[in-house]
């Protein structure tokens, strides 16, 4: 495959989609990595983006900040989920250049600590072969 391909994941690609088992992550791509990561208040206390003392903050000065800081692209205030920015290549923001690791693993927001389980197709994973 092209290495200068960018790597996205398309939802709608049922090609890509893989019922999940957990040896698939030793040789994939970490496409997973590519989708949007929708955070909530506790999980960016967390990861250290922001203190408990932060989040009690009023919702829009807040993601201000975030924006500005370069870790946050948006806010919904439907589902009250922040989304966090992705690099040109759709990487996550935390993610290494080698596409292997979390540099926040530990830390990591609940919907990548629940994937494969939650997302866009529950029990399936975007797995693309090294």
């Amino acid at each position: 495959m092209d290495k200068q391909k960018k790597h996205r994941v398309d939802v709608d690609d049922t090609s890509i989609w893989t019922p999940y088992k957990r040896r698939l992550c030793n040789g994939c791509r970490a496409l997973c990595c590519t989708m949007p990561v929708e955070v909530k208040l506790a999980d960016l206390v967390r990861m250290g983006v922001i203190t408990a003392f932060e989040a009690g903050e009023p919702v829009k000065i807040l993601t201000r900040k975030l924006k500005k800081d370069g870790v946050v692209e948006r806010y919904s205030t439907k589902n009250k989920v922040f989304t966090l920015v992705r690099l040109a290549n759709s990487d996550c923001l935390y993610l290494e250049r080698t596409r292997r690791t979390c540099r926040i693993y530990e830390k990591r927001p609940d919907t990548c600590r629940n994937h494969p389980l939650v997302g866009p197709r529950p029990g399936f994973c975007p797995y693309e072969e090294k």
